[in-house]
């Protein structure tokens, strides 16, 4: 039996890179949905279901992209809202790539230091990544200061995470473009802003003797993290270990096909964010 996977777009264009990432994973037939939203779902997920018998519903899955993680994840919940008794099949969500990368970006931090002992400060905290690397990091015993351009964006994504022993600290990017006070004691910093702004310098980083780490997310120049390369993948400079986002993303693109893959094995399972981050974990210690 063919492995059929609904992809369920919120965009206006269903993207061909999850769709690609689907085909790479194994996927024999991709049912590509754009416009997607919570009321409009139903009747696709349906036609999924209704269609195979019970034991045949681990052969179809079901993954919920866009760039737009807030409607992703009301899709998410309306598709699982359609399940009853053993009508259902296993769920992915990660719009523009959130979950992946944010997992991705832990398990490296994680292989370079205890995550109950970090301290870290996320710029561009309040992003579909940043918000997810706070939320990972928060859930495994790590501080997290979350860094907005408007404090109450910040104070609101903070709220917004589960609480883990350290409520997470809502911080305003310095207008003078100094960061200093709030790299004081940290020994993490990961840039995930949006394209084209760019926060400090390696340069700046590396004169702050407590910082271990640094990751930038951001693959498009200018990088949120002047001096960081995209290819940058555990790099040493001046007793920081550096990385880039493209150094990232091959342990997101792995993280990516294995869950896809994973999901044609059982017809419950559901991918989301605390889900992916465990799997990730799983995944790299298997190599």
């Amino acid at each position: 039996m063919k492995k059929i996977l609904l992809q369920l777009d919120t965009d206006i264009h269903a993207s061909s890179f999850d769709a690609v990432t689907a085909i790479d994973a194994g996927v024999d037939q991709l049912l590509s949905y754009s416009n997607v939203t919570p009321s409009n779902v139903n009747p696709l997920v349906q036609g999924g279901i209704f269609t195979r018998s019970p034991e045949d519903l681990k052969n179809t899955a079901a993954f919920v992209g866009g760039s737009n993680v807030d409607e992703g994840e009301q899709v998410l919940k309306s598709v699982l809202d359609c399940f009853f008794g053993p009508m259902r099949v296993s769920v992915m969500m990660d719009s523009n790539g959130c979950n992946t990368t944010a997992a991705a970006a832990v398990v490296h931090i994680k292989k370079q230091m205890d995550l109950e002992q970090v301290d870290a400060l996320i710029l561009g905290g309040t992003g579909p990544v940043g918000s997810r690397v706070a939320r990972i990091l928060n859930s495994q015993g790590a501080k997290t200061t979350i860094v907005s351009r408007r404090l109450e964006k910040a104070e609101q994504v903070c709220s917004q995470i589960n609480k883990g022993p350290h409520s997470p600290q809502p911080a305003e990017i310095p207008k003078s473009g100094d960061y200093s006070d709030l790299l004081q004691g940290k020994n993490v910093v990961v840039a995930a802003g949006a394209a084209g702004i760019q926060f400090v310098s390696l340069e700046t980083l590396a004169t702050f003797d407590n910082l271990k780490v640094a990751i930038d997310l951001n693959a498009v120049p200018p990088l949120g993290i002047q001096g960081i390369k995209s290819t940058d993948k555990a790099r040493k400079v001046d007793g920081l270990t550096v990385f880039g986002a493209v150094g990232v993303g091959g342990l997101k693109m792995r993280i990516h096909h294995a869950l896809v893959a994973e999901m044609f094995r059982r017809n419950d399972l559901v991918f989301d964010t605390d889900e992916i981050y465990q799997a990730a974990v799983e995944i790299e210690a298997s190599r």
